[in-house]
């Protein structure tokens, strides 16, 4: 019996796309200087999304090649002008337009880099067998091809029997408007996640039970055919990465490197989750205290009482706006701005109560003197957000 990772080792699992500057943290670092380089240190395959929007040029392609280690593959997603402008029309000179693009892509697949070009059709593009055969036809023999279709009219058998005759693969995919199925029809196979979100659908994060029905699918793909390509397009915060690593892992080939990413992005979200689930106990715990509530919360008894010994006339609001408040008590300033979260001020008590993110007797009167649910706003908003405020010395 074949071990998993001999069982396994034709597959090439990854994620659409690399440069994601959202990726700074859960994946990348700081230091990483090249995300291709940090990223080719735990994957294998990658699938180029930018060649969708724009032809690239031929020294992007020579870096591609030259930066990733000799058995790293790519897959890339041919130019819209082909599929979604031009639809793939040959009166509109599109074998032009292809033979442009296969240049552009020949240090890959001299290279044995290039896995396949993946023809990522509109999704108004329906069923329309004789125009996609011609097409078919202008394809280069020396590059493979897979085509994703986003349109129900195209599952039928008479597409399956199409893409077979130019061994074109079907792509597998999981996305709110197709349904899941397996097809293959040609000597590799092609899997996309796109993930199940709403506006879009790639900011979503999978869960493990949505994750697991899909190991049987991939391991049945290695019996069928010679090689299996994989992408993860739910790129938002870098769930890509850890979705994509829970799949290898599930599949028994998660490497050394793969585990130490899958243990870093994991960390890291679960970080995240505990400061937004404080944030919104904080939030939660705010909504229930009353404007007496919420100023002992920044104001002790003794500071609270000396505020309402501050008589009237000697404070003077000067500007009461939906961004920013400033006032002046006796000869003191008081800025409270909401775009930069910032509250300011200059009294000799104020420096010794900022640090602790308290109010001294001046704010207080400020506040008490206020509309009170303006002023309740403004103190559930500080309060519910307390690590995002600064409290700082005021300067003009």
């Amino acid at each position: 019996m074949k071990s998993l990772s001999k069982r396994f080792d034709n597959i090439f699992l990854g994620t659409s796309g690399w440069s994601y500057k959202e990726w700074i943290g859960p994946f990348y670092t700081k230091k990483d200087k090249s995300m291709l380089r940090a990223y080719t240190k735990v994957f294998k395959t990658v699938e180029i999304d930018s060649t969708f929007y724009r032809y690239p040029s031929k020294g992007t392609v020579m870096g591609w090649s030259k930066y990733s280690p000799e058995d790293f593959v790519y897959t890339a997603k041919l130019p819209k002008l082909i599929t979604h402008e031009k639809k793939m029309d040959l009166t509109q000179g599109i074998e032009e337009d292809l033979n442009k693009f296969i240049e552009l892509m020949e240090p890959l697949w001299l290279g044995g880099k290039l896995g396949c070009l993946l023809i990522q059709l509109p999704p108004k593009y329906d069923f329309y067998p004789d125009n996609l055969e011609d097409f078919f036809k202008t394809l280069p023999s020396q590059v493979k091809f897979a085509v994703e279709f986003r349109d129900l009219s195209w599952m039928r058998e008479e597409t399956w029997s199409l893409l077979s005759k130019y061994n074109v693969a079907y792509t597998i995919v999981d996305e709110p408007f197709l349904p899941p199925e397996m097809h293959f029809t040609a000597d590799f196979a092609y899997f996309r996640w796109h993930g199940k979100g709403v506006r879009p659908w790639y900011n979503y994060r999978y869960g493990m039970k949505e994750l697991e029905p899909w190991i049987p699918k991939v391991a049945e793909a290695t019996q069928k055919v010679k090689t299996v390509y994989g992408y993860f397009n739910n790129h938002y915060h870098g769930y890509a990465v850890e979705n994509c690593l829970q799949v290898l892992e599930m599949l028994g080939v998660l490497t050394t490197e793969q585990a130490e990413a899958k243990n870093k992005v994991e960390k890291y979200f679960e970080a995240s989750r505990t400061f937004t689930d404080s944030k919104l106990e904080a939030f939660v715990e705010t909504a229930k205290l009353d404007f007496d509530g919420l100023l002992r919360a920044f104001l002790d008894s003794g500071r609270l009482n000396r505020a309402k010994g501050i008589k009237d006339d000697e404070l003077k609001i000067e500007k009461e706006e939906a961004e920013r408040v400033e006032a002046t008590v006796r000869d003191y300033h008081i800025v409270i701005d909401f775009e930069n979260r910032t509250v300011m001020h200059d009294c000799a008590d104020w420096s010794r109560v900022l640090l602790s993110k308290r109010f001294c007797k001046h704010v207080g009167k400020l506040l008490l003197s206020m509309n009170r649910e303006k002023a309740k706003d403004i103190l559930r908003k500080i309060h519910s957000q307390k690590e995002t405020w600064q409290f700082k010395p005021y300067a003009e």
